[in-house]
């Protein structure tokens, strides 16, 4: 992949196309082929092979995908089963057909079983029952995994798959009703603050423990194994170390300045005990992150208050 190859983001107005798409530029890269959902339905299969056909991209990355917390996930269960299915088979297939050089697949750490050993390594993959909040979600992303495998087994395609852990940054949701905790944990405190309330509610008992990469960090990751890494493995992308929901609270409310209290809402649910990624795999091929998550929660609260690149509602 140089700098004039052509290079297809599925899904870069997302936080994760966006990011990889500023990787890149900052890299150098000049020639992309970019559609907005409005202007290509990657459900739609013909929609799909016309785009491919006309635009014959010579690298694609498949950031695109139906996303959402838990309260999503659980919510529009089929949804996310149907509309994620649809977009990967789409493009898979078409890159197959098209004669795509190297196509990156992104999945997410949910793949994984509920009660796999910690951290999470790349084998665990298929050695336990899902987390039922999230399991279309999961079961779409491993059809995924295992569509890049066997075209690469069958065809000889050269299609990678990696699956990020627990992201946050710039082109993030802060919609209360299918954003993840950490936008939506910023957003509760500021109101809150913005407001004088004497408390915050938050989900759950707070015990669940989490890992957070900074979106920047996982994009240049992404192009890295892009340029780098070529097998029918996929590879977790992480920091290697996590915190509890509750202390993740309290670290953004200290960030955001709230002085109230914190109260748990314990009718809803917890979700996964815990979800850390291995990424000693990762290491091993030479990459690493850069942001600690501080520093990258007081940049994204700056965006949030800006109001800049935010979908609060």
């Amino acid at each position: 992949m140089n700098t004039n190859s052509k290079i297809y983001i599925a899904g870069h107005k997302g936080m994760v196309g966006s990011a990889i798409l500023r990787n890149l530029q900052k890299k150098g890269f000049t020639n992309f082929v970019l559609k907005t959902s409005a202007e290509l339905d990657l459900r739609d299969a013909k929609m799909v092979a016309d785009f491919f056909e006309t635009e014959k991209p010579e690298y694609v990355f498949l950031a695109a995908a139906k996303v959402g917390g838990i309260q999503a996930n659980n919510v529009y269960r089929a949804e996310f089963l149907y509309d994620n299915l649809m977009i990967q088979n789409n493009v898979i297939h078409c890159a197959y057909l098209n004669k795509v050089k190297k196509l990156m697949f992104l999945g997410s750490s949910c793949i994984y079983p509920k009660l796999a050993p910690q951290p999470l390594k790349e084998e665990y993959l298929l050695s336990g029952y899902l987390e039922d909040t999230n399991e279309p979600y999961a079961i779409a992303k491993i059809t995924g995994i295992k569509m890049c495998e066997n075209y690469r087994r069958q065809y000889g395609c050269d299609f990678i798959s990696v699956m990020p852990t627990n992201l946050y940054g710039p082109n993030d949701s802060y919609n209360l009703k299918n954003s993840h905790v950490l936008p939506a944990l910023i957003r509760k405190f500021h109101e809150a603050k913005e407001s004088s309330a004497p408390f915050v509610e938050m989900w759950g008992t707070g015990s669940p423990l989490r890992e957070f990469l900074h979106a920047d960090d996982m994009a240049d990751a992404c192009v890295y194994l892009m340029m780098t890494y070529s097998d029918q493995k996929h590879v977790n992308i992480g920091t290697g170390t996590d915190l509890s929901i509750k202390d993740l609270a309290l670290l953004i409310k200290k960030i955001v300045g709230y002085t109230g209290e914190i109260k748990h809402d314990l009718s809803k649910p917890d979700g996964t005990p815990r979800k850390l990624m291995d990424v000693s795999f990762l290491h091993s091929l030479g990459w690493k992150h850069t942001i600690n998550l501080e520093e990258g929660i007081k940049s994204v609260y700056e965006d949030f208050r800006n109001k800049e690149n935010v979908k609060v509602w």
